[in-house]
């Protein structure tokens, strides 16, 4: 190549160069505030309960390192495994939510007229402050005046203590939040059941298929990757849930509080009623590693079940 020919091509590169230069550095400045409120909001507590989860600090005054005595504390106390199971007990009761959806948003999707009253109505306690919830539920599951004991009443069924009997209390609180939960669910599931082809459908029924064949053949596989979005969603949300149970046991004074108890209503009770703000750090980070195992498992397992186009 001749030297006339070289001086137009380093120009242009050096042309290229600056504007590649440039539009990196207004990238940078455009992305810059969502990175520090990244960093502010969510980086930064979660070193700072790292730290702390390794340290004791008392109301007042500096914090004490004391390495793994907040973790070794914490795996050896009988609360935790006790709230440990609650939560895990919650969970998978909720879990059992998700086939009740999508029968009803495969129900909801069969009606020609009022689709969208019908998914409305089911989206309202989505939309409904969770402490109203809470109050309202406490009221009807209430043992000696509740709507429910009475209800059970007519058909000449003993009431029970609801939410001031431990052994009915993770129950009563898994009805609550499946309740809860059924609508933002039906809306998933529902946007998933418009995604299948009509068609698939209309071949199935020249093959002699019914509806539940086509339901459990057509329906139930190419629903898979949503329903596993849904579960996903679910695991996580089940295990921090916290307003519920403080609301529906109300009092301190409520029998039922230390055997229905679950870790987020643990890290509560360390950090803001006991002030002991290592061992509620500690609570905090072993919750969050439950929860990253929980969501890996899942999608390993989704490899066996979940079926993509």
């Amino acid at each position: 190549m001749s030297t006339q020919t070289r001086e137009p091509v380093r120009s242009a590169k050096r042309r290229r160069t600056g504007v590649s230069n440039r539009t990196d550095w207004w990238a940078l400045v455009m992305i810059a505030p969502a990175t520090i409120g990244l960093a502010v909001l969510y980086l930064w507590p979660f070193a700072s309960t790292f730290l702390t989860s390794f340290m004791n600090v008392p109301a007042f005054g500096p914090g004490q390192f004391t390495g793994l005595d907040n973790y070794a504390r914490l795996l050896t106390d009988g609360d935790f495994w006790r709230a440990l199971r609650n939560s895990g007990l919650y969970t998978g009761l909720v879990l059992l939510g998700i086939p009740i959806a999508i029968v009803l948003a495969a129900l909801i999707q069969q009606v020609s007229r009022g689709r969208a009253i019908y998914r409305v109505l089911f989206f309202l306690p989505v939309v409904t402050l969770p402490v109203a919830v809470g109050m309202v539920w406490r009221f009807i599951l209430n043992g000696d005046f509740g709507l429910f004991n009475w209800a059970l009443s007519l058909f000449g069924i003993p009431g029970q203590y609801w939410v001031a009997d431990d052994r009915f209390t993770i129950y009563a609180f898994a009805a609550v939040g499946i309740w809860m939960t059924l609508g933002i669910n039906l809306i998933i599931l529902g946007a998933g059941l418009q995604s299948i082809p009509m068609d698939l459908y209309e071949a199935s029924s020249l093959d002699g298929a019914g509806r539940i064949r086509q339901f459990f053949s057509i329906t139930l596989p190419l629903l898979s990757p949503t329903i596993f979005f849904v579960m996903i969603l679910s695991v996580i949300s089940a295990l921090q849930m916290f307003d519920l149970v403080f609301v529906m046991l109300g009092s301190i004074n409520n029998t039922a509080i230390d055997g229905s108890k679950t870790i987020v209503y643990l890290f509560y009770e360390a950090g803001f009623v006991q002030f002991r703000q290592g061992d509620a750090a500690a609570i905090a980070m072993v919750l969050l590693i439950i929860i990253m195992a929980a969501t890996a498992v899942q999608f390993r397992l989704q490899k066996k079940w979940v079926v993509y186009e």
